[in-house]
């Protein structure tokens, strides 16, 4: 069973709903969730948010934020996970941003630096993540939704 299809599995027995707000993954981790057969019972919401007035329109990160810290930052992926939530209705909100490369790294945010935010409502708590991979853009970004789908997992079975 792969990672997506034991995600789908629990939040159908736990009767939750999960929405995802993706930049650099551009759409990747929905694509994973809603890969697996009978994920419309629990998948609502899908946001590729790459330009920031639609992160600050759509999903309410706050436009003074983006401009002191930029798109990838632990706060901004904070702010993605709890908008595409509050967005869906749901009951969980992911929400990744980075730089997946192979351009625009910089030396303070080189390519594979990632931020990831899992938010669940009804404890409404956060977990942000900071991520520094290695590897091509695809690799980059395939890694980051596995490693969101486990935290969601693991979170999942924690609360």
């Amino acid at each position: 069973m792969t990672n997506s299809e034991k995600l789908v599995t629990l939040l159908k027995e736990k009767e939750l709903k999960i929405a995802c707000a993706e930049s650099c993954t551009g759409g990747l981790m929905a694509k994973k969730i809603t890969d697996v057969s009978g994920s419309s019972e629990v998948f609502e919401l899908g946001v590729v948010a790459y330009a920031n007035r639609i992160k600050t329109k759509v999903l309410a990160v706050p436009a003074k934020l983006l401009e002191d810290k930029g798109a990838v930052c632990a706060e901004v992926a904070g702010f993605m996970a709890k908008g595409v939530c509050m967005l869906a209705g749901s009951d969980i909100g992911t929400g990744i941003t980075g730089i997946a490369g192979p351009t625009g790294g910089t030396p303070e945010k080189p390519v594979g630096l990632v931020y990831v935010a899992v938010y669940m409502r009804n404890i409404d708590k956060f977990f942000v993540g900071e991520l520094h991979l290695d590897g091509e853009r695809e690799q980059i970004r395939n890694t980051t939704a596995e490693k969101v789908i486990a935290k969601v997992i693991e979170l999942i079975e924690k609360n």
